[in-house]
This record gives structure tokens, C-alpha cells and sequence, in this order.
């Protein structure tokens, strides 16, 4: 399959996967863990729990002219999720949660000496409930093509920094949005992905207006977003 196929595939899917809401979402990733080990149980669990309490939530803000104003967090896009293999699966397993709890979609690419391959994290959550397309296993060789494509809304990585200072480079030369690298170097201790607010990084911010107040008493819905959604 082409990267550009790859691509169109998980864009397509994005929607769908960001729409279904963190309710939805945490209930396949929880029962996805049925088939993880007790440490990365909790870790899913952990991601699921903090993107509750700092994501999920939609503030109101009533605005001067009588219309409602919701700002809310949506998922950024397609990100890639990949570990060294000297990462633990821990590690990884806490990124790919975190990532699709969001709303992302998500190209899982692993060394071939991981404890996990791609393909069979991928068929676990497709079992679990996730759509086609909401997360697909990559080959390394398609990793650096991935990674440049200006569709792809960031990289999620745990390993050693000359690799995520590659990445960094990569990320910065390509056309398009800007990306987000979230790497986690401290494979040890995990203080990046152990944070409480850890993910906000795979987010963006919106906000929805709705305005009662419009010429002849016709409500307008008006939608602003960051545009990584393109």
C-alpha cells in the first residue's frame, strides 16, 4: 500500500474515530487491555482517567450578545506512535493510549526485536472495536515517508534523543502544518508520558458558537478549529 493510500485511509477515518466521544473511545482502549499485561492495564487506564478530567470537558462561555460559545478539544489528526527497542512496552502502550483516546487515528510503527509487532496491536484493537483505519501498522522502510508527509499531525516517539532530535529535524523541513513532536527520552522514570497533562499534546482547541440572536430569530452555528483536520 502506497503512503499516499495509507494517508487517505486514516484521514478518512478520523472523523468518525474523533467524533465518537472519550466515552466511546475509553470503553475499546479498556477493553482492549483485557489482553495487556497488569502494568500496561494501568497505564491505559491512567491516560483514559487524565484525558477525562483535562480533555473531555466542554467549557461554556456565554458571550456579550446572547450567543453560547463551547470551547472544546478535538483530536489533532493521524499521528505516528513508535519506540526504539530499548523502549519498554509500557512506554509505547502509554503514547498509543493516549493518542487514541484524543481522537487521533494512529500508524504504529515498532523495531522488529519489540516485545509487540504493529500488526498484532493493530488486529487487538480492531477486535476491541476500533474502525478500519483508526490505527494501522507500518513497515520501518515507510517510517521517514510517513513522518514528512504534511497530512500526518505529529509523532509520538520514546527512545534515545539523537532519534527524537532526527525526528525534530525531519518534522521541521517538511511543507504543510506544523507538527508536534512528543517524545519521551526518559525511558526509565517516564515523566513525559506520566504527566497529568500529558494529553493535551495530542489535541487542539475549538470553539462553537451558536448565535439566538440572529436576524429573524434563525439560529447560525458557527465552528472554528486549528485546521489540522484538512
Amino acid at each position: 500500500m502506497t503512503i499516499q493510500t495509507l494517508v487517505k485511509t486514516s484521514s478518512a477515518a478520523w472523523e468518525g474515530w474523533n467524533n465518537l466521544g472519550y466515552q466511546a473511545r475509553t470503553r475499546i482502549l479498556r477493553h482492549w487491555t483485557d489482553q495487556l499485561t497488569a502494568e500496561c492495564r494501568a497505564m491505559v487506564e491512567y491516560q483514559c482517567r487524565q484525558a477525562e478530567e483535562h480533555v473531555a470537558p466542554t467549557l461554556l462561555m456565554p458571550g456579550p450578545t446572547g450567543e453560547t460559545n463551547e470551547l472544546y478539544c478535538a483530536g489533532r489528526g493521524s499521528f505516528v506512535v513508535t519506540a526504539d527497542s530499548e523502549a519498554p512496552l509500557v512506554a509505547f502502550v502509554g503514547q498509543l493510549a493516549a493518542a487514541l483516546v484524543t481522537g487521533n487515528t494512529v500508524f504504529v510503527c515498532l523495531p522488529a526485536d519489540y516485545p509487540v509487532k504493529a500488526k498484532d496491536v493493530a488486529a487487538q484493537l480492531e477486535q476491541s472495536g476500533c474502525a478500519g483505519g483508526v490505527i494501522t501498522a507500518i513497515d520501518n522502510d515507510q517510517l521517514a515517508d510517513l513522518v514528512s508527509h504534511p497530512a500526518v499531525a505529529g509523532v509520538a516517539y520514546a527512545g534515545k534523543l539523537s532519534t527524537t532530535q532526527a525526528l525534530g529535524r525531519q518534522l521541521a523541513a517538511r511543507d504543510g502544518l506544523l507538527a508536534q513532536l512528543i517524545s519521551e527520552t526518559d525511558t526509565e522514570k517516564l515523566p513525559v508520558i506520566g504527566s497529568p497533562t500529558y494529553s493535551l499534546r495530542f489535541v487542539t482547541e475549538r470553539t462553537r458558537t451558536i448565535n439566538i440572536t440572529a436576524v429573524g430569530g434563525n439560529a447560525t452555528l458557527l465552528e472554528l478549529g486549528s485546521g489540522e483536520e484538512h
